[in-house]
This record gives C-alpha cells, structure tokens and sequence, in this order.
C-alpha cells in the first residue's frame, strides 16, 4: 500500500502511542513538527508523531493554482463549499495511517488525531468513523464539514474530542468552531471546547494545553 509522506518524529524508546497530526491549507507536515519538544510528556508515554503531507492539487478560491491541500475549497463563505469527494480521499488516507501505527504495534485506543484548520475537517471525519476505538480527537481553529452527513463508528462514540479556536481568528471564525461543539454534542459526544486570544495560529497556552490533553488521553487507555 502507499501512504502519504510524512514527517515522523520518534521517541527515546520504542513507541507504546502515536499522534497522528494534520496540518492546514497551503503548509505541510512540518508544519506543527516544532511543537514536539514543547509538548513535555510524562516518560511513561512514549509518543511517535507523524505528521503527514497533504498533496498538491488545484484549489478554486487559489485561482485554481495548485498548492498542498487536503481538499478543494471552492467558496470562502462562512459555511465554506467544499469538494466532499476530495475531503473523503484525504479521509481514506488518513485512516490508511491509522491502520499503519496498528500494524507497527501501536494499540488503536493509544493512537490520538489531531488537525489544524482544513487539517482539522479531515481530522473529525477520521477519527469519528474509524473502525477500531482511538485514543482521542484535538481539532485547532477548524469546522465540522461533515458535521451532517457523519455516521460515526460504534467503537468511536464515546472518544473524547478536546476543541481549541482563537476568538479573534479571521480565517475560520470561532463560531464554526462553536458549532463544531454542538454538532458533537447533538451526536451524544462531550466535548472539550478552549478559547484562546488569538487569531488562526496555535499559541504556547495552547500548546501546554494540548500536552496535558494528550496525557489525559493516554493515561485512560495506559499501555499494558
């Protein structure tokens, strides 16, 4: 099978975890790989990151020119017309990954995704209809572009999914990321929501966030 290039940043010892982490529109998997040695975990999670590419593709609202993407977007309105058929590719092959740290022995319900913006939409679809029990969700300045069409998997209706957005973000409005949180919760989920000052980026209380979060979510599921 192949599998999306990825930037993988492995632990000190063997991996008993993983976080499999999607970036936005225009970057790639280095992206959110300086974040690693702030995201200070306890030596007991021995963490694999991977965080993959997107592919190049034309994008509408970026005259049509190619640039990494997880899916066409076609219109910037607020509810964002996007490509369904692109978005579910990139859904295919994110869980294609997912099944890979599996292979590589990692247990599912010690795999975390997570995703940032465009990243973020793939990450909800992913994660929430996988086949096997994971770990958790951690979606960053992002909407649910699924939201209604979504069939979760049995194994996957009680993940624990943490939602963080800046209030003054000017790319993706923070009420996206509101109804994100209500959508979840009109499908039995309890999510996490987190307001940050910020505009479409990731800051340090954040990232201190996410590294607690992450260990909240390991330490449920604790390797054997």
């Amino acid at each position: 099978m192949t599998y999306l290039p990825c930037v993988e940043i492995e632990p000190k010892q063997a991996a008993n975890a993983s976080v499999i982490w999607l970036h936005g529109l225009g970057a790639n998997g280095h992206d959110f790989s300086g974040v690693v040695p702030m995201i200070a975990l306890s030596s007991e999670h021995q963490v694999r990151y991977v965080f993959p590419h997107a592919p190049e593709i034309k994008v509408t609202i970026n005259n049509g020119y190619k640039m990494p993407a997880w899916y066409d977007i076609l219109a910037m309105t607020l509810e964002r017309q996007i490509d369904m058929p692109g978005l579910m590719a990139s859904v295919e092959q994110v869980q294609n990954l997912i099944q890979r740290e599996i292979d590589r022995g990692i247990d599912s319900d010690r795999i975390i995704v997570a995703g940032f913006s465009q990243g973020g939409a793939v990450a909800y679809q992913s994660a929430l209809t996988f086949t096997k029990p994971l770990a958790g969700l951690m979606v960053m300045s992002s909407y649910f572009a699924t939201a209604k069409t979504i069939k979760p998997h049995q194994h996957n209706l009680a993940l624990p999914v943490h939602i963080y957005h800046g209030s003054a973000d000017p790319v993706v409005a923070e009420s996206l990321g509101l109804d994100a949180m209500k959508y979840l919760q009109t499908l039995g989920y309890q999510p996490q929501y987190h307001s940050y000052v910020a505009e479409h980026t990731v800051t340090a209380q954040q990232i201190n966030d996410i590294s607690q979060h992450i260990q909240q979510f390991l330490s449920i599921n604790s390797a054997s």
